[in-house]
């Protein structure tokens, strides 16, 4: 396998065009998932009876090969990009919904009945405790939705909005390497920096877990 260096600069416009193309169909996807996936992930909390129904919905969508997915999907949005964004809005369910059901789920019961024992309100006690709580869980579950995402979407370039799909599409049609090379070191470096970007921001909204930590490893020093 030979890779010819020269292609990339001379490609550069293009594959800034694919990686924005990328990006403008993988993002959607996961922040629409997170939206849809919130309040089922609630509910299937709340209502017990409900919530073998909800995951295991959220677990045949997932199940579902993707290319077959968007041909399904083609007689109701048509070649566009909507079609690609439902159905990896789709997928990111499977993950969504079952990392916010466990992290409501590992809540502290006390934590819960003392927000109640204060007069909040259900809905209030949900917004300021529980699921500031439950976010550890909830963004590690953001984190593998969202590199899924990126990774599938290049199954979309058969509908034509399949981003860096493109290259490997180019490449195999044309048996020439290169491409396909750099369509795969794109969507790993995009996969990379968007989950280095979620650590971040779980970081910056989780300033309890930072001064845990801190007492924890000053508890291990004096220990020591």
């Amino acid at each position: 396998m030979t890779i010819e260096w020269g292609w990339f600069p001379d490609h550069a416009d293009e594959m800034a065009r694919l990686t924005a193309d990328h990006l403008a169909t993988a993002v959607p996807a996961v922040l629409l998932g997170l939206l849809i996936a919130l309040p089922l992930a609630v509910l299937a909390h709340r209502v017990r009876p409900l919530r073998g129904f909800v995951l295991g919905a959220s677990n045949i969508l997932y199940t579902i090969p993707s290319l077959a997915f968007f041909v399904l999907l083609l007689p109701v949005t048509g070649l566009t990009r909507t079609t690609a964004i439902v159905g990896l809005t789709a997928y990111t369910l499977v993950v969504l919904v079952r990392n916010t059901v466990e992290g409501l789920d590992a809540v502290p019961a006390k934590a819960r009945e003392a927000s109640q024992a204060m007069g909040t309100r259900p809905l209030r006690t949900l917004l300021t405790v529980e699921l500031p709580l439950a976010l550890p869980v909830i963004m590690a579950g953001v984190r593998v939705a969202t590199v899924m995402s990126i990774s599938l979407v290049s199954v979309a370039s058969y509908i034509g909005y399949g981003g860096l799909g493109q290259l490997f599409t180019d490449g195999f049609q044309r048996n020439y390497p290169t491409p396909v090379i750099a369509g795969v070191a794109l969507t790993l470096l995009l996969a990379l920096v968007a989950d280095a970007l979620l650590v971040t921001v779980q970081w910056l909204c989780t300033p309890w877990l930072r001064g845990t930590s801190r007492q924890r490893t000053s508890l291990r020093r004096k220990a020591a």
